[in-house]
């Protein structure tokens, strides 16, 4: 049994008309949370980050 040509165009208009964006609160929320961490984070223990990456660098420069 084929479908009527009406019943594809309807079937096809229909699934156009869905939009399916995602949850994208979600992911906003998601990434304002891990900016506002990696701030306080920084906040924190900038001055151990500077040092631990500063040591890093010596270290390849001069064996």
């Amino acid at each position: 049994m084929r479908p009527s040509r009406i019943a594809v165009r309807l079937q096809a208009r229909a699934l156009a008309a869905r939009t399916d964006r995602g949850d994208v609160p979600g992911w906003v929320l998601i990434t304002i949370m891990t900016a506002g961490l990696v701030t306080v984070i920084y906040g924190v223990a900038s001055d151990q980050l500077q040092s631990i990456l500063r040591n890093a660098l010596n270290s390849v420069r001069s064996p």
